[in-house]
């Protein structure tokens, strides 16, 4: 072939080939859609006219009308597929999520803390963060045995270590035991290891006088929150008027509102008796319950005791009345018992559901369904950072059971670390033992300075005109009910704000506290609250009080 002949057809070939490309960057032919590549068929297929071409009829409908990435002219003149995933093609229901605790707020008081750093001026030398229940972060100490295990699990060479106590010694070595190859960066049964859940059985049986627990119905999480969202995911079911509702108290905490949300479920609201140390009401649950029967099918009742955020704790005959509650409406119980160390007002004793269902006798105890839930997290512990934890199942249905058990061996296991720092709290150091007598003492003194921490709080915030706060009688946040001029809910709402996160932020600004807006946790219309931990020390404590009673004194000065 001459090589006249050669440079004609190179010629017609890069015509073609760029022919193909252009119509492909238009808008994809309909060739595509059947399979190949498309460059080739569009050099293959016949030319057709616009009005039986099915690719020129789909190159004139947009892009986003077929399902695919608009695209849109770079700096240098190249035309560039715009992204696949974007805020308008990503799942709905992930944009229905917010997480208060995390929330604005938080953000900028994350910038802030850098600006700050950065030399920059402020009203204030420190950003104070009292929006979470995150106890070391606050300057809580870690229990002394609890991170000796651990470190002789993580590390075995220091079980030859002679400054190691000979208890922690031993619970290192009967945790590593059952852990594959000794070692906790192995994986363990997607239940969880074995050997823990026994320990949990036998834990709950304590703490509930005897009744008895099936170490088969204990399942190892990550952290509180993984058991509840997974179970929450077993329930969901339904179209319409047969969509799973979910029945939460409000106030709440925001990974119910955000997990319902995710899951696409109806989210069900009975309020707390604020007028009543934020009591929980029979009627007003079943005014919900009825209320909600219109548009969804009500299929469980979330109860959160000691109470996020109210920090209230329930009394052994609310307990009953709800079993009987869910029992007469056939409601699935969650109980989210993760503060049930965290007790400090006079007459309040933390009963878990367990153990009052069961005390109600076979028509009960054998007929409701229930799951309750505890954390390494919160108490005297909190190990947030582990995400230990466990849910404990009664009278599930045992095929139900059976996919509980595949969901969980979808995500593998739980951390191990968080598993054996949960097979420490639930079996501590016991009487004669090494360890036993500084357990005690640092529990004791943990416990105690938050008991004197929740009294502090109500205190100096009764004090101020405008705030009430109710008694704490357990948790770790107080909840307080603030009074907002009405100069200031104005200019919130023409900012586009709620009330209380315009209050929150503008403290946040002129005093570095970082406290979370009541909105969102939920509240009755026209009021406002804000969340507070009690978790930082003493001395910083008072000071953070005395700045939110300065603050809400010229806030409610200005905009009078």
């Amino acid at each position: 072939m001459s090589a006249a002949r050669m440079q004609v057809l190179s010629s017609r070939n890069v015509r073609l080939l760029s022919r193909g490309r252009n119509e492909v960057l238009a808008g994809r032919s309909g060739t595509q859609r059947h399979g190949g590549d498309p460059r080739t068929r569009s050099l293959t297929c016949p030319p057709m006219s616009s009005s039986s071409s099915p690719g020129r009829a789909l190159s004139s409908l947009s892009a986003t009308r077929r399902g695919l990435p608009k695209e849109k002219m770079s700096e240098n003149g190249i035309m560039s597929r715009a992204k696949v995933l974007t805020i308008d093609t990503m799942n709905p229901t992930v944009k229905k999520v917010e997480y208060a605790v995390r929330g604005p707020i938080v953000q900028r008081a994350v910038e802030l803390e850098r600006e700050l750093s950065e030399g920059m001026k402020k009203p204030f030398a420190e950003v104070i963060k009292a929006n979470i229940g995150d106890a070391h972060a606050m300057g809580q100490q870690p229990i002394t045995f609890f991170r000796q295990v651990l470190a002789l699990c993580s590390y075995p060479e220091l079980l030859s270590d002679s400054t190691f106590p000979e208890d922690a010694k031993s619970r290192a070595c009967r945790i590593l035991q059952s852990c594959g190859g000794n070692s906790m960066g192995a994986y363990s049964a997607s239940q969880g290891i074995d050997s823990v859940r026994q320990d949990v059985a036998r834990y709950i049986e304590r703490r509930d006088g005897g009744v008895a627990c099936d170490p088969d119905n204990i399942y190892l999480t990550t952290g509180a929150s993984d058991g509840i969202v997974t179970m929450l995911k077993l329930l969901v079911c339904g179209e319409g008027t047969t969509r799973t509702g979910v029945m939460i108290p409000i106030p709440q905490y925001p990974l119910y509102s955000a997990a319902l949300a995710e899951l696409g479920a109806v989210q069900i609201d009975y309020f707390l008796n604020e007028e009543k140390c934020w009591s929980l009401d029979i009627t007003e649950l079943q005014r919900a319950v009825n209320e909600a029967r219109q548009y969804c099918n009500p299929r469980a009742l979330c109860i959160i005791n000691p109470g996020n955020p109210t920090g209230q704790v329930q009394s052994r005959q609310c307990i009953e009345d709800v079993i009987r509650f869910a029992a007469k409406e056939r409601l699935f119980l969650m109980a989210d018992e993760v503060y049930q160390d965290n007790v400090y007002a006079e007459g309040c004793q933390f009963h878990s559901f367990k153990k009052v269902l069961f005390e109600m006798g076979p028509e009960y105890a054998e007929t409701v369904e229930l799951a309750s839930f505890h954390s390494t997290s919160k108490c005297y512990m909190g190990e947030c950072g582990f995400r230990g934890g466990y849910m404990e199942i009664i009278n599930m249905d045992d095929e139900v059971k059976d996919q509980l058990t595949k969901l969980l061996s979808v995500r593998l296991c739980p951390p191990v670390p968080g598993q054996a720092l949960m097979d420490l709290v639930v079996n501590p150091p016991q009487p004669g033992e090494p360890s036993y007598g500084s357990f005690i003492k640092e529990r004791t003194a943990t416990l105690s300075a938050l008991a004197e921490k929740a009294k502090l709080t109500e205190q100096v915030l009764n004090t101020v005109q405008g705030i009430s706060c109710n008694p704490v009688q357990g948790a770790m946040y107080s909840f307080p009910r603030i009074t907002i001029p009405e100069k200031a809910v104005k200019e919130a709402t023409e900012k586009g704000q709620q009330p209380d996160m315009f209050y929150c932020m503008k403290m946040l600004e002129e005093t570095g506290i970082c406290l979370v807006p009541g909105s969102g946790f939920g509240q009755k219309d026209g009021t406002y609250h804000f969340r507070m931990t009690i978790l930082p020390p003493t001395d910083k404590l008072k000071i953070l009080l005395n700045k939110v009673k300065e603050f809400h004194q010229r806030f409610t000065q200005q905009y009078s």
